[in-house]
């Protein structure tokens, strides 16, 4: 079976990352939901059993009601692409939002957050 690709694996310690998981915390996770001890080692069908582990899991939201994690790097991923700083964005969310930062928003707030950042894309590669 093929092995996957960096960018998958780069989304993996990016969620490692982002959910705070320490690397033996991080290793029982990835033997429970594919059956490895390494990222590396996973194929297709490993990834996609991972990646179901964290949404269902508990860490999944940092708060109730509260943006999801893949809300949360989709953010940072149309950040990076317009170019923008974490200041920039950050000021932009409290302009727009009143929240410090990405952690305060809603699930609903962050969905229009998204929307705005896609916009803002488009113009950009427009001109």
């Amino acid at each position: 079976m093929a092995k996957i690709d960096k960018k998958k694996l780069a989304l993996i310690h990016i969620v490692k990352k982002e959910l705070g998981l320490d690397d033996s915390k991080y290793r029982k996770i990835l033997k429970e939901a594919a059956g490895v001890t390494s990222a590396k080692d996973l194929d297709r069908s490993g990834f996609r059993k991972l990646m179901n582990y964290f949404v269902r899991s508990r860490h999944w939201k940092s708060k109730p009601d509260g943006l999801t994690i893949r809300q949360k790097i989709y953010i940072k991923m149309l950040a990076k692409d317009l170019g923008w700083e974490k200041g920039h964005l950050n000021n932009f969310i409290y302009k727009y939002y009143h929240e410090k930062n990405t952690e305060e928003l809603s699930k609903k707030e962050a969905s229009k957050l998204i929307e705005s950042l896609k916009s803002i894309k488009e113009r950009q590669d427009y001109f």
